[in-house]
């Protein structure tokens, strides 16, 4: 396995971190990762990791339904509920934040649900996803295929809306992709990040065992903070940021899943899901997960 070190801070460019946690990767590897935060901002990153290049073994499994639709067990069949009525709830925001509907690129589109709904609305829609496994999938899914080359292949200002619904923890090159992002959405575009919260109550409670840290395939561990910092730094405008409550439920299965091998405790995951949305409520929007609405220019100008 070849690793790689960050020497920088991929939002403030720093040099000073401290160890903040070691994480077993309790997936696929059993490996064991640091996550380390930088003392300047407080942004949190997996440091050492899997480069580009090896990471792809550490999505080997056919219990990762991201790249899967036909993974089972009770964990996946919750998933997929929750992901119908997630779908409707996507393109509905999506509709509301871009009326006119227009062209859509879907950057990590997975196993291509959310593109299908989109295009089924009305959307123009364009896919990329590094996966064969799903992209293969969302060929057959959306009818069309899914790309896989650079972004170059697309002209500057061709979508209206731009979405990566939890890629860009994924994502090795941080900065240069969130460029040629930018580059690729139109003056009036909007750009929609959704990413887990690493300040919510669910990630204070279950520490180490938080499922969302996802190491090492969640190479950044956001916050609100620093994702406004991140959106700064490349001249973005914050439009707003949005709660995705379900995700606190589905992520404290897989926690309760990561503390005891015998399976989750429903009623613990009931409980700490409700917990997690209710200290949200109180705590200036800290949901399990948030998705930041960003455009090029301030809404109107």
């Amino acid at each position: 396995m070849v690793y790689e070190r960050l020497e920088k801070c991929p939002v403030c460019g720093k040099t000073e971190f401290r160890n903040k946690l070691v994480v077993e990767d309790k997936s696929v590897s059993k490996e064991s990762f640091a996550i380390q935060q930088c003392l300047a901002c407080s942004f949190q990153f997996t440091n050492p990791r899997p480069d580009a290049a090896h990471i792809g073994r550490y999505y080997e499994s056919d219990e990762y339904v991201s790249h899967n639709s036909g993974a089972g067990g009770l964990i996946n069949q919750a998933y997929k509920v929750a992901r119908f009525f997630t779908m409707r709830r996507k393109v509905a925001l999506l509709n509301q934040l871009v009326p006119r509907k227009g062209k859509l690129l879907d950057y990590g589109c997975g196993t291509g649900h959310f593109l299908a709904a989109a295009k089924g609305n009305g959307w123009q829609v364009a896919g990329w996803e590094p996966s064969a496994r799903a992209r293969e999938e969302a060929t057959r899914r959306v009818g069309q295929p899914i790309g896989t080359e650079s972004l170059v292949q697309f002209p500057a200002g061709a979508f209206d809306a731009i979405t990566l619904w939890h890629v860009l923890e994924h994502v090795h090159e941080l900065n240069e992709t969130l460029t040629q992002l930018i580059r690729l959405l139109k003056p009036d575009g909007v750009l929609l990040i959704a990413v887990p919260n690493v300040e919510s109550f669910d990630a204070q409670h279950y520490q180490q065992d938080w499922a969302a840290l996802d190491v090492p395939r969640h190479l950044y561990h956001f916050s609100p903070k620093t994702m406004a910092q991140l959106l700064k730094k490349h001249k973005l405008q914050l439009r707003d940021t949005l709660p995705m409550p379900l995700d606190a439920y589905y992520v404290s299965m897989l926690s309760e899943k990561n503390r005891a091998e015998r399976g989750a405790g429903m009623l613990a995951v009931l409980r700490n899901g409700y917990h997690s949305n209710q200290y949200a409520a109180r705590h200036q929007q800290q949901y399990s997960s948030l998705i930041y609405v960003a455009t090029k220019r301030p809404a109107g100008a």
